[in-house]
């Protein structure tokens, strides 16, 4: 570590606005007592995973926060301290609803209710169906992801409107922003964007500013702009991963995947997926990247997961600095970077510090944007 996490807020303004996606499961709730056992939380599976090859990292060990539990305001607030530090602007909470079902709601509640921590959030819908597929079960619907119409649409907007309304709110074009994960999902997006910036004017918003995810941005892109979403965040690895496969198979070099006590695993090299993962795109106005500083969903997924190996803080750095130059000609607003992920242990996918690397992640966001 450079710096210590509690040092100040610097007053050199960042490179850019670096959003950093944020999972709230890390505290016990009813729901997934019943389903996943007494006390499961993210550490669960994070704590119980287990190397598949040689020099595979795992299980991942949290380093300065431990263990944590974030019920405690004392974690919420040391996050933001280290997201300050690293220049990250804030915070893009992942929210679930189903039909006006709400779960792992309770520290962004917390956070809102109290003013605290002191740093800039957004909220980023999880649109999709949670399924028994961890258990082997994937038939086994646990909460479906439903889409009952105008109603519910309204429900849904005045359950959100106290944060839409909150001066951390992070905005662009001086609109509250609004992820989804599956854009594709939504029975009728135009509608449904339409009615939300209807009910932000009649409560005083400029309306609402929403970012469509893309898993597949060479083929995604100009289809979710067209469905009325204000931008689009890309996820270029699944298309960085087709290009790796694609020289692997004409060259014939290297097998795609390989043979782990009897199943085949997904790896790949770090390196090269974060090569070919930005791309001319996302210099667009209305685009904006993203940076995945690890990946290694092995916890979740046993020997069925992806895993890029190889990844450290010095090639993380030089992700991060394309990106940075990507979005150098956008406008201030709009020069907008999603981080995958904060804090998504359970995939291998977090900056925050861990026994290996420490503060190496963070300490690179930071070089790179202040």
């Amino acid at each position: 570590m450079n710096q210590p996490a509690s040092e100040p807020r610097t007053a050199v303004k960042p490179k850019a606005r670096v959003i950093a996606f944020y999972l709230p499961q890390f505290h016990p709730i009813p729901e997934n007592d019943e389903w996943w056992g007494k006390g499961f939380t993210e550490w669960t599976n994070t704590g119980r995973a287990k190397k598949l090859f040689k020099g595979h990292y795992q299980p991942r060990v949290p380093a300065d926060l431990g263990y944590y539990d974030l019920r405690l305001p004392e974690v919420r607030e040391a996050q933001a301290e280290m997201a300050k530090y690293a220049g990250v602007e804030g915070f893009a909470y992942w929210h679930y609803w189903w039909a006006g079902k709400r779960l792992i709601e309770r520290p962004f509640q917390e956070v809102l209710a109290s003013g605290k921590p002191d740093l800039p959030f957004s909220l980023a819908w999880a649109n999709e169906t949670w399924s028994g597929v961890w258990l082997g079960n994937p038939g086994k619907i646990l909460m479906e992801q439903t889409y009952p119409g105008p109603k519910d649409y309204e429900a849904h907007f005045y359950a959100l409107l106290d944060a839409f309304q909150d001066p951390r709110y992070m905005r662009v074009d001086d609109k509250p922003v609004f992820t989804l994960y599956k854009p594709f999902k939504l029975p009728d997006a135009k509608a449904y964007i339409e009615q939300w910036n209807e009910l932000a004017i009649k409560n005083g918003l400029k309306g609402i500013y929403f970012v469509g995810c893309s898993g597949v941005p060479s083929l995604e892109i100009n289809k979710i702009l067209e469905m009325g979403f204000d931008a689009v965040n890309t996820n270029g690895a699944y298309d960085a991963r087709c290009t790796i496969e694609g020289r692997l198979v004409q060259n014939i070099k290297l097998k795609l995947m390989e043979k782990v006590g009897g199943v085949l695993l997904n790896r790949y090299k770090y390196k090269d997926v974060v090569k070919h993962m930005l791309s001319d795109k996302d210099k667009l106005e209305n685009v904006f990247p993203s940076i995945l500083p690890q990946w290694d969903n092995s916890p979740r997924s046993g020997r069925r997961s992806v895993i890029y190996t190889g990844s450290t803080p010095e090639l993380f750095k030089k992700h991060v600095a394309e990106a940075v130059q990507l979005v150098s000609h956008k406008k201030d607003d709009h020069k907008v970077i999603f981080l995958k992920s904060w804090n998504e242990w359970a995939e291998g996918n977090y900056v925050e510090p861990d026994m290996v690397y420490g503060y190496g992640y963070l300490d690179a966001l930071k070089e790179v944007l202040l």
